[in-house]
């Protein structure tokens, strides 16, 4: 075995695929988004470059800013409403045992192998104002009116529901599967010294859960700047700028407005935002552990 890992030419060879499907896959695309990003390409003929125009347009873009802005709520609505209780049911779920406990893991994890486009017109037509369930449930509560849940005023709201929904699944399970690697000795020794489920979820569990909660918690972040399919399908990014987040815009401005350069412009800066923030996370947790 010493003598294969010291061979270059193996070693080069076990490496070499990988390599070039990062160079083709990810490298490449960086690379061509950064130069369309100073051109005012439209997708066909002649590439123009224009320098930083692209990128002066993007500070005074209000569409875009409020893309960035919806991408920021839906990350908070990850972080403090989404994750909290998927770790209360991933805690749940791990002191349940049998069936029950393959049964409510998979009902959890449903809606994540269900198609996008089948949750958007799902929701769809629960929202709808004229026949939806929500509507209808409002009015057995005795309310008499029509709400329009994707109005100006609900939109974002409604859109952030069916998205923070669609998400539980995977935040909980990678939650679950956290808590199961703990090993079971520390909470018997817990319960030997007469500590109760919420000592022992407070003491124990969340502590040694924290490497899990800063991968879920990037993730989510990251999720929340990249969402595009499910609000493609629901309203587009309306009405108006309402709904819109950062990668519908993008795929807008670079497919249907046919700004091409533009869209590589917020690709470009998407990238950046997306490893400012994992590096911000990194050394947030890193510090908190140092204390």
């Amino acid at each position: 075995m010493k003598k294969l890992y010291s061979n270059k030419r193996m070693i080069f060879s076990l490496v070499l695929p990988g390599l070039l499907v990062f160079i083709f896959a990810i490298l490449a695309p960086i690379c061509l988004s950064v130069y369309y990003g100073f051109t005012d390409y439209s997708g066909m003929g002649q590439a123009t470059f224009i320098g930083m125009e692209n990128y002066k347009t993007l500070l005074h873009d209000k569409s875009f800013g409020r893309a960035l802005l919806n991408s920021l709520l839906l990350a908070i609505g990850f972080i403090c409403i989404q994750h909290p209780i998927a770790i209360v049911v991933a805690a749940v779920l791990d002191k349940l045992s049998g069936k029950a406990e393959g049964f409510f893991r998979c009902v959890y994890f449903i809606p994540n192998v269900i198609s996008v486009a089948v949750i958007a017109y799902l929701w769809k037509f629960i929202y709808n104002p004229d026949f939806g369930l929500l509507n209808n449930v409002l009015k057995v509560f005795g309310y008499q009116g029509k709400i329009n849940w994707f109005s100006a005023d609900n939109a974002i709201w409604s859109v952030l529901i069916v998205l923070i929904w669609h998400g539980f699944g995977w935040g909980m399970l990678i939650y679950y599967t956290g808590i199961k690697n703990i090993d079971p000795v520390l909470y018997e020794a817990a319960a030997i010294d007469g500590a109760d489920w919420k000592t022992t979820f407070l003491r124990i569990t969340l502590p040694l859960m924290k490497p899990v909660i800063q991968i879920n918690v990037t993730m989510a972040i990251i999720s929340a700047l990249k969402q595009m399919e499910t609000v493609y399908l629901l309203t587009n990014g309306g009405p108006g700028d309402a709904t819109q987040f950062a990668a519908n815009y993008l795929y807008q401005q670079a497919f249907k407005a046919f700004k091409y350069g533009y869209g590589n412009a917020i690709g470009v800066v998407f990238i950046i935002i997306c490893i400012l923030v994992t590096v911000g996370l990194n050394r947030i947790f890193a510090g908190r552990e140092n204390d």
